[in-house]
């Protein structure tokens, strides 16, 4: 069989050169067909960018006035936007390109993410993922995120301990999640700033916070430790994780 480049290749030779100039060894030995997709359906963008925000009660949008200069960009670039979303659990800031625009309508409390021109590539992938961003704010400062770890295997345990001794505290008041999960010695890791940690039972781990981004990091970090292995179903997961088993290796 040949490639996709080299038959496109010959196909347009043999277009271009009648085939009766051409040497039979050049002749392919089967007629050249167009490539056949994996996907019958046609393509179809996102529409997520297009999709109001609903803003719930006790929640504010804020867009500050253009005084970001985004670090790298051109000489004369035009500044970039800040966006501020306040709630009962806190507040956050995001920072917006200069082409995407917000509009908040403060009675229908809905706000609309625009962008200058939608026919260019970098403001149709920079649409749908502000207004991704956005949206997890804002249920990060109205209700908050949270990770559910699970720990599989015997005696695996975790606590919550509000010292260290391998593991020196960043802020004051700093916790730390200490894993009992096989190794020598227990696994002692920060909470980072803004994330609370709890465990409801010996093998289940709570974080909780405003940071989406934050909370699923410091989660990844920990299912570091001990990935889940598909032979025996050991290690940790994360929220509605799951794997397929495999078979025992029998030699």
């Amino acid at each position: 069989m040949l490639s996709t480049a080299r038959s496109r290749g010959l196909e347009k030779a043999l277009t271009s050169t009648p085939t009766a100039s051409l040497p039979s060894f050049l002749l392919p030995a089967f007629p050249l067909t167009p490539v056949r997709q994996f996907s019958s359906s046609p393509y179809r963008a996102s529409q997520i960018g297009r999709a109001p925000l609903s803003i719930p009660p006790g929640v504010t949008l804020e867009v500050l006035p253009q005084t970001v200069k985004k670090s790298g960009g051109p000489i004369g670039a035009p500044l970039a936007n800040i966006v501020k979303v306040e709630g009962p659990l806190g507040s956050m800031q995001m920072i917006i390109q200069p082409f995407v625009k917000l509009d908040y309508d403060i009675e229908g409390r809905k706000a609309f993410v625009t962008v200058e021109n939608n026919k260019l590539k970098q403001h149709r992938e920079m649409w749908g993922t502000t207004r991704a961003y956005l949206q997890n704010h804002i249920l990060g400062v109205s209700e908050g995120h949270t990770a559910i770890l699970r720990l599989v295997g015997v005696g695996y345990r975790a606590t919550i301990e509000n010292s260290a001794t391998t593991v020196s505290p960043e802020f004051e008041g700093q916790q730390f999640v200490v894993l009992k999960i096989g190794y020598s010695h227990p696994i002692e890791m920060p909470v980072p700033k803004g994330v609370k940690a709890s465990t409801p039972q010996t093998a289940r781990i709570l974080l909780e916070g405003v940071e989406k981004e934050v909370i699923l990091q410091f989660a990844a970090k920990i299912r570091k430790w001990r990935r889940p292995e598909p032979y025996k179903g050991k290690g940790i997961f994360v929220n509605g994780e799951k794997i397929k088993l495999k078979a025992k290796k029998i030699k």
